[in-house]
């Protein structure tokens, strides 16, 4: 059975405790690697390794930055079928998810941010002619980045990637539940040449580790991806010791369908918003609100096609839907589906555990589920379940799907679906979220800013703003007379 273990100062070494601890392949459920058991101790090392590697790297020039990024970048890509493979055992995910999105992102992120950083640039402004004041735009220091189960290698490498960049040395800490990829990075980096302490990923329980990266007083800044209740409290802890904060957290986005749109384009691109990695992404579209017109229409095409997704391990070919993540996420989600039928609504497919023969009939696997007669504000509506469960429901007109729309405590994602094009932007205007796609889901651009309102975060990721994110600001004016 494989053991993994931290990246702290250049070497991949065992944790301080000897402690592991059980790592399970969602598709079979059961115990297929030993992850380290880390503790306070392990990411004391790991920060000292890194405020020591910090005056090297951040004074390293930016070009030979970009070079070992791209590389690692490069490497990535070299390893594009392991790593999906990998990927996929670990999450559940499809394999040729892991393949077309997740590595692919990865990859791109150490890419983009690589390049980037050779085009970042400072203000200056002129006072005529009694002075000229200009901005640098330094490194803070060690940046603690704790990424979540979802996407791993994607969203861990959207950290370290542009703090790396930017001249910070990092302090990580992958999800311990879909932990393998990370120790890949790892050796990766390894073989990248990054020099030693720039990059420490220590694994473990977010209790102890975590709460060991937030709380230490030379990690000046934290970017945290995940659930809201644990982003409120890093929030607590870091906001006493006034570090730079950014937290991406849930959603509960709405998919708004008016009888004006493309209607084919419409429904195959909502089988994905709902369903992809088994609805375990944050800008899923989990209410889906439809113009009364076309309702009917629009219940019966969805179930038929919701119907058709085959269900299964995530390496067959054939698979649409895989395995969620764990079995107590599992048993949370058909915990919302009793409780859905509870609030009145009714399950139109699915809403029950998929048994697999053979190998992994003891896997987590959930049938696509679809639930009608819901009020929009029930909890059913208002709380995050992260998993391959949508909810449908008709509305009127506008004033009333925006009001739907706008009824929750988050204010990540929504997608607007019309062929008004004064109606779109008039709709993308009103919506309280970070993020509005009209007429398509999940269509990125780097160089864009990312990241929600009210309890979905704060601060934003992606886009040179993620290098405003890993540096300070130092104004200068220097008087020519």
């Amino acid at each position: 059975m494989d053991k993994i273990k931290n990246y702290i100062n250049g070497e991949l070494v065992e944790p301080i405790s000897k402690a592991y601890i059980d790592n399970y392949d969602p598709s079979r459920g059961k115990v297929y690697s030993l992850i380290p058991d880390s503790d306070e101790r392990d990411v004391e090392l790991a920060v000292t390794a890194a405020k020591a590697a910090f005056k090297m790297w951040s004074n390293t020039p930016k070009e030979q930055r970009a070079r070992i990024l791209q590389r690692i970048g490069y490497l990535i890509e070299d390893n594009l079928d392991k790593l999906a493979l990998i990927e996929s055992v670990d999450n559940g995910k499809p394999l040729h998810l892991a393949k077309l999105v997740d590595i692919p992102r990865a990859a791109a992120n150490f890419n983009f941010y690589a390049t980037g950083i050779l085009h970042y640039a400072a203000n200056t402004h002129s006072m005529e002619d009694t002075a000229i004041n200009y901005t640098l735009r330094q490194p803070v220091g060690v940046a603690g980045c704790i990424s979540p189960w979802n996407l791993p290698l994607y969203l861990f490498t959207w950290k370290i990637a542009p703090a790396l960049a930017s001249g910070c040395t990092v302090v990580a800490k992958p999800s311990e539940v879909t932990p393998m990829t990370a120790y890949l990075l790892s050796e990766i980096c390894m073989t990248a040449g990054l020099p030693k302490g720039v990059l420490n990923i220590v694994h473990g329980l977010g209790p102890k580790v975590g709460n060991a990266i937030v709380s230490n007083k030379d990690v000046p800044l934290i970017s945290f991806t995940g659930g809201t209740k644990t982003g409120a409290h890093i929030a607590s802890i870091a906001a006493p010791m006034f570090k730079k904060l950014s937290l991406e957290l849930g959603g509960k986005n709405p998919n708004i369908i008016f009888a004006d749109c493309d209607y084919e384009k419409m429904l195959a691109t909502t089988m994905h918003s709902s369903f992809s990695n088994q609805g375990q992404i944050c800008l899923c579209g989990s209410r889906i609100l439809v113009e009364r017109s076309i309702y009917e229409k629009f219940k019966t095409d969805f179930v038929a096609r919701t119907k058709q997704l085959t269900v299964g391990p995530p390496l067959n070919a054939d698979t649409k839907v895989g395995a969620v993540v764990s079995k107590s996420h599992m048993e949370k989600i058909l915990s919302y589906v009793e409780l859905a039928q509870q609030e009145g609504g009714k399950v139109l497919c699915g809403g029950k555990r998929k048994i697999i023969d053979g190998d992994f009939k003891e896997g987590y696997y959930l049938e696509p589920t679809i639930i009608e007669g819901l009020p929009y504000n029930c909890r059913t509506n208002q709380e995050e379940i992260f998993g391959p469960v949508v909810t449908i429901m008709p509305f009127d007109k506008e004033e009333e799907v925006l009001m739907m729309a706008n009824s929750t405590m988050y204010g990540l994602a929504s997608t607007v679906w019309t062929q008004d094009i004064t109606k779109a932007h008039r709709v993308a205007n009103e919506i309280h979220a970070g993020i509005v796609w009209i007429n398509c889901w999940l269509l990125r651009d780097l160089r864009t800013p990312f990241g929600g309102v009210k309890s979905s975060g704060v601060g934003r990721e992606g886009g040179f703003e993620a290098f405003d994110f890993f540096t300070e600001p130092k104004n200068v004016c220097i008087k020519l007379k």
